[in-house]
């Protein structure tokens, strides 16, 4: 690997003087050695405040690490930030300070910063029940405000949440609920774990007991971790198989004034399958634990067990649970309330409990042959969780039923000790799938209490609304959208938004915690306030984009908890970004009911057609089979389609089939992916369903909007020209008023143009029909753009935006049965460019000249 060459200042100077690009070839190779850094102690860049100036930052690590902020100076432009940063970590890589001008001689490390959690500051914030709302129907919020103090809540509807660069746009609603409320603290309780329905069958076990089960554990190390049992931390009591401080398998007891500990004292291996038993016999007076991998190798081998006299009858404890212990908030305003804590991270299989201890051969049997015990009449309860993976139940296999209920998502259909890679589908074999993935940050629901409700009124237009809170300095948007009632539409034009990406990328940690973010995004990381405040808060969950605190990826995603980066004034990415579309729509006066992905899951093809023309929002990623059927079904029967955004229709999602708000999707063989799922673990638990890209299950996004994604770039955005087929009388329509050699959307709010971020091209190979028109192409790409990993066969350098002919943008239009048509601009850069010049513009005019098209009955 090249190292970095202290002498080339003229590259420092060349970033100095542009940070975002293009850059020479030199400077790029520089920027790709300096970006290669790790997430624990790597430089970066913070701004705690909106508005607020830039500080440099270290971190200690991933979410719920300290950062160390260095307050010395701040920088009030992010190129400023970067241009110190990239000092920083020129210096780290040289060991030579780089001061090119008088002013780079201020070195805001040099006395040390503030290691800190507390930079963040978010005091009241919220979420609603539901996300898409029809008219007559009620609305509940649910907030918590760190102070004690009333906060202000009123209605909003929001034109544009762009307050850089079009500039906020909301109006207040006159409702009921506008006005001071008292505010409340409501504390958010991550962690998943199993708790049985019955309890006192685990109590009174007066002839002693044995507990068994498969673990995988992937953070032995972090800390005392629950297994299962009835500890109860508070008062000390109950009994409960956990691993210890130092790694090791331990059974600790209580009475609730003594304690004793019998630890394996042989730290666990990470990610190892071990079948681990405890047995307490009150007769001999003994405690036994037992490790014993399936795996053992010639060195190193951590089977162990160890035996000593009971000193501590277990007392009551609480109910059975598993992956977890009964605990007490110990402060804040709910300090006493019954809580679980010391989650486990890894997998369990096969939990069973027995009212009897083992004898002397199911000892030897576990430790040197792996032989669980069968212990048949004994048995107090049995856990199979390959039964009924769907669900969030955990049955009892037992003649006793005492079947548990799961908290908060742990990952089912999960390769359990015995599977041999003989089937990679766990409804074909569901014995081999009887794991359960627990980890300590996953969350379903806050669970807070209701504060407002609203019903909303029959005469609202539909829209895109908000519950505006405010407190002192502080706010917070809850954003909702009001639909139709259902079976309605009030308009011939929706505009759907993509709500199952806006869940997909709900909370994203990857600023931070993406190790290859940087080079793949083309610039360093930059954390805002919003990204600050969730690294500091870890418990408000994680996206599909994220690993959990264990590397495991993270398959699940749920809507009931504050969605911080899906709000007014965020990153122009999802929600923010699909309020220009709106935003220019008002502009222009088209009339259009606003609706969902999540109402296109319930409602399937019936929701679209009642609308003569569909448009998506910006980034429709994530759709759901019965999504892509709607799609199929409405264009087929002659509904106009416009796909307004780039990579779309790229994986495949699933909803859950009992809990709401919740979806699931897997990164399977290919795609780009900032995580991948392990190999036997492609299949959703929800539906069954192979998850991956919809590319490689036969349904590419060619097939549902004519282009599919080709490649990314997250520095420069650039422009459209037009191409021969242009021309064609079949596509005069669309270009009314614009010249035959205009750029198109050399301008842009999103990069400078109207062409970028991520981009679709044709293919007819994966389903561009064959009388798809390409009217227009971008393919003016910096290096930073490039051409995506499941096209290619093999590695190679020739893949960027410079070098590479798949790395284009393309426009296309053609016509589908029953007189319906498709328009895709397929680039997530294109809403971005419709305000521009006060709306006046060609990217403003095209997309006119289509929709009015489009909303015309006469078939095209």
């Amino acid at each position: 690997m090249h190292a970095v060459d202290p002498s080339r200042h003229d590259l420092a100077r060349e970033f100095k003087a542009n940070t975002i690009g293009p850059h020479s070839p030199d400077l790029q190779m520089l920027l790709k050695l300096l970006r290669w850094e790790p997430i624990a102690g790597r430089f970066i860049v913070v701004r705690p405040r909106h508005d607020g100036p830039w500080y440099l930052a270290r971190t200690t690590g991933p979410k719920g690490h300290p950062m160390e902020i260095f307050y010395s100076h701040g920088y009030p432009t992010q190129p400023e930030a970067h241009w110190a940063l990239f000092r920083k970590r020129w210096e780290q890589h040289t060991g030579e300070v780089l001061i090119l001008d008088e002013d780079d001689r201020i070195d805001p490390t040099q006395h040390g910063g503030e290691l800190t959690l507390n930079a963040s500051y978010k005091p009241v914030l919220g979420y609603a029940d539901q996300f898409s709302v029809a008219n007559g129907d009620t609305i509940a919020f649910k907030i918590s405000a760190a102070q004690d103090v009333p906060y202000h809540a009123e209605i909003v509807r929001l034109r544009c949440a762009d307050h850089s660069g079009i500039g906020m746009k909301q109006t207040t609603i006159d409702t009921p609920i506008n006005g001071e409320h008292p505010g409340r603290f409501q504390p958010i309780y991550a962690g998943s774990y199993a708790e049985a329905e019955a309890s006192d069958a685990f109590h009174h076990l007066a002839n002693g007991w044995t507990l068994q089960v498969y673990i995988w554990p992937t953070t032995p190390h972090k800390g005392p971790q629950a297994i299962m049992g009835t500890w109860e931390a508070a008062n000390g009591s109950g009994y409960g198989l956990m691993i210890d401080d130092n790694g090791a398998l331990a059974l600790q007891l209580g009475d609730g004034q003594h304690r004793q500990i019998v630890s394996t004292n042989t730290p666990l291996l990470e990610r190892h399958w071990y079948l681990i038993a405890a047995s307490l016999d009150p007769v001999s007076g003994e405690v036994w634990v037992a490790q014993r991998p399936l795996i053992q190798y010639a060195r190193d081998d951590s089977t162990a067990a160890h035996a000593e006299p009971l000193t501590v009858g277990p007392g009551m404890g609480g109910t059975f649970r598993i992956a977890a212990w009964h605990a007490r908030a110990a402060e804040g305003p709910h300090a006493g309330r019954a809580i679980a804590e010391g989650f486990y991270n890894g997998k369990l299989d096969a939990p069973m409990v027995a009212a009897r201890p083992l004898s002397l051969g199911e000892r030897d049997g576990i430790l040197q042959a792996a032989t669980p015990a069968m212990l048949h009449d004994d048995v107090i309860a049995q856990w199979d969780f390959s039964r009924d993976i769907p669900s969030t139940r955990v049955i009892d296999i037992s003649p006793h039923g005492r079947h548990g209920q799961l908290i908060n998502l742990p990952t089912r259909a999960m390769k359990g000790h015995n599977w041999d890679g003989s089937e990679y589908n766990w409804q074909h074999k569901p014995e081999h799938y009887g794991a359960i993935h627990f980890h300590d940050d996953d969350l379903y629901d806050c669970d807070w209490e209701t504060d407002l409700t609203w019903t909303v009124p029959e005469d609202l237009p539909s829209g895109l609304y908000c519950a505006y809170l405010t407190q002192q300095d502080a706010e917070d948007y809850i954003p909702f959208v009001v639909r139709p009632p259902r079976g309605t539409a009030r308009a011939p034009l929706a505009l759907l938004l993509p709500t199952a990406s806006y869940w997909a990328y709900a909370n994203r940690h990857s600023e931070v915690e993406w190790f290859e973010r940087e080079n793949i995004v083309g610039n360093f990381a930059s954390v805002d306030p919003t990204t600050l405040f969730l690294h500091e808060h870890p418990e408000f969950g994680v996206s599909m984009y994220d690993e959990h605190s264990d590397g495991s990826g993270v398959c699940y995603a749920s809507r009931l908890r504050p969605v911080l980066n899906m709000r007014p004034k965020e990153r122009l990415w999802q929600l923010p970004a699909d309020t220009h579309i709106m935003d220019w729509l008002d502009q222009l006066g088209f009339t259009y009911d606003i609706i969902t992905e999540d109402d296109l899951e319930a409602e399937g093809e019936a929701l679209l057609n009642r609308y003569s023309c569909v448009m998506t929002g910006t980034h429709p990623e994530y759709p759901s089979k019965r999504m892509l059927d709607a799609y199929a079904a409405f264009q087929n029967q002659g509904g106009r389609f416009i796909y307004f955004g780039g990579n779309g229709f790229y994986w495949r999602t699933s909803y859950h089939p009992d809990l709401p708000g919740v979806i699931e999707m897997r990164r399977a063989e290919d795609g780009i992916r900032s995580w991948k799922a392990e190999g036997g673990e492609y299949y959703h638990s929800t539906t069954g369903e192979l998850g991956g890209m919809w590319r490689r299950m036969g349904r590419p996004p060619q097939s549902v909007a004519g282009t599919g994604m080709t490649a990314q770039g997250f520095d420069l955005s650039t422009y459209y020209e037009r191409t021969p087929e242009s021309s064609d009388a079949r596509a005069a329509f669309i270009f009314d008023g614009i010249g035959d050699t205009e750029r198109i959307g050399d301008f842009g709010l999103i990069g400078g143009g109207a062409a970028g971020w991520e981009i679709d091209r044709v293919d007819a190979a994966l389903g561009t029909p064959p009388h798809a028109l390409v009217v227009a192409r971008a393919t003016n790409f910096t290096s930073v753009y490039h051409w995506v990993k499941e096209e290619g066969t093999h590695t190679h350098s020739a893949n960027t935006g410079e070098t590479c002919p798949f790395v284009c943008c393309d426009m296309v239009f053609y016509e589908t049965p029953n007189g319906g048509a498709v328009f895709s601009t397929s680039s997530i850069a294109w809403a971005g460019a419709l305000s521009h010049n006060h709306y006046d513009n060609n990217v403003s005019r095209l997309t006119a000249n289509v929709l009015r098209r489009f909303l015309d009955p006469t078939p095209l």
